[in-house]
């Protein structure tokens, strides 16, 4: 006796759960499994996806080895960032360690304000008596707001803490993405095959195409660009020898990718040298070389950003500062990457419209004879 309908569509529909259930599980399982290294390979990908076209043509120059022109990137890549990153990420580390040790040990001095802070409009008559308290007895205001400030505190205790490790992550992120390069015409392929799967075969190289814009317009014009701004003031803080010049790099860094202007740090840095250097010269120069490294993204910009500058910067903004508060240095660069391209394709599905069908032509009808 066949068994009826219910009991066929009962099992079959056990079975379809078993499976899911089971695909489910090992998919939990392989990104437990996964898990530590997803920033080191999302980076890396990053990196591979941005610097691709490079290596694209550094491939064509050496007659098509796509494993020398990759080992070429890597060795120069690691030979002109090695040196600013892992000054000016030592400095970041040893600008907050300072901090702590200031604020836990009393030592912290804050100088009095100047009378002129009094005229200025709106703020000044807040502004004069907080700063002059703060001078005057900051332990006791920061006892008062130590409730607030305990999470940041730590927070700024953790990041000095990964420093270290974020700039070792970017460096083997870098050496990963030179390995992705070497296999990039076959990881193009497995790309696009993944995207028709998804999408189907009409959509599936849109998608593709998308995604690897996104990624690139956005890595080079706004991290990339943001980064580069930040070696050259970084360095340029370290060598006058400005207090915190870390955290000031840290700052640049965090306005180049929020496209917010660096003047709001370079300003300052100026004015400072300029009171504190005995040499005329030396802060002259040192105002050049801060106003060539805060103008740089105006030359920068059109050169290296594409159709990226679509992105909104509050996306920009919250990829950037989430990234860092989750990920450390290395969520800084991922965040606002990662955030871009979910916004491109959502934006993408928001704005696909169904191709209209024609109606189907109907044969004329014939008079019967």
């Amino acid at each position: 006796m066949l068994p009826s309908p219910e009991k066929l569509l009962s099992r079959n529909l056990l079975d379809v759960l078993i499976r899911a259930g089971l695909i489910l599980l090992l998919a939990l399982f392989c990104f437990r499994i996964f898990h530590p290294f997803l920033d080191l390979m999302l980076w890396s990908v990053i990196l591979a996806i941005t610097l691709y076209p490079l290596h694209q043509l550094l491939s064509g120059w050496l007659g098509g080895r796509t494993n020398s022109a990759a080992t070429l990137i890597v060795i120069l890549g690691l030979v002109i960032l090695l040196v600013p990153v892992v000054v000016i990420g030592m400095s970041m580390a040893d600008s907050v360690r300072d901090l702590v040790h200031a604020i836990q040990n009393r030592t912290l001095q804050i100088p009095l304000p100047p009378d002129s802070v009094q005229t200025w409009p709106v703020i000044g008559q807040y502004v004069y008596p907080f700063w002059t308290r703060v001078a005057t007895d900051f332990m006791g205001v920061v006892h008062q707001m130590a409730p607030h400030l305990q999470g940041v505190a730590k927070t700024l205790a953790g990041q000095a803490a990964g420093a270290g490790m974020g700039l070792m992550q970017f460096l083997a992120a870098f050496v990963i993405a030179g390995i992705i390069m070497a296999y990039g015409e076959l990881g193009s392929r497995t790309s696009c095959d993944i995207a028709i799967r998804i999408s189907g075969p009409d959509r599936g190289p849109g998608l593709a195409e998308l995604c690897t814009g996104t990624i690139r317009a956005v890595a080079q014009g706004v991290v990339g660009v943001a980064f580069i701004q930040t070696m050259i003031l970084g360095l340029g803080f370290v060598v006058m020898g400005i207090p915190g010049a870390g955290l000031l790099a840290l700052g640049v860094l965090l306005l180049g990718i929020t496209q917010l202007p660096v003047v709001l740090i370079t300003i300052p840095a100026i004015i400072y040298v300029f009171m504190t250097n005995d040499s005329l010269l030396v802060a002259i120069l040192f105002t050049i070389w801060t106003m060539a490294g805060g103008l740089s993204d105006n030359v920068l910009k059109p050169l290296m950003f594409g159709r990226g500058g679509k992105v909104p910067m509050p996306v920009i903004l919250i990829g950037a500062l989430g990234g860092m508060l989750s990920n450390g240095i290395i969520g800084l660069f991922v965040g606002p990457v990662v955030l871009a391209l979910g916004y491109e394709l959502f934006m993408s599905w928001v704005h696909e419209r169904e191709a209209p069908v024609a109606p189907p032509i109907e044969p004329p009808v014939q008079d019967a004879p």
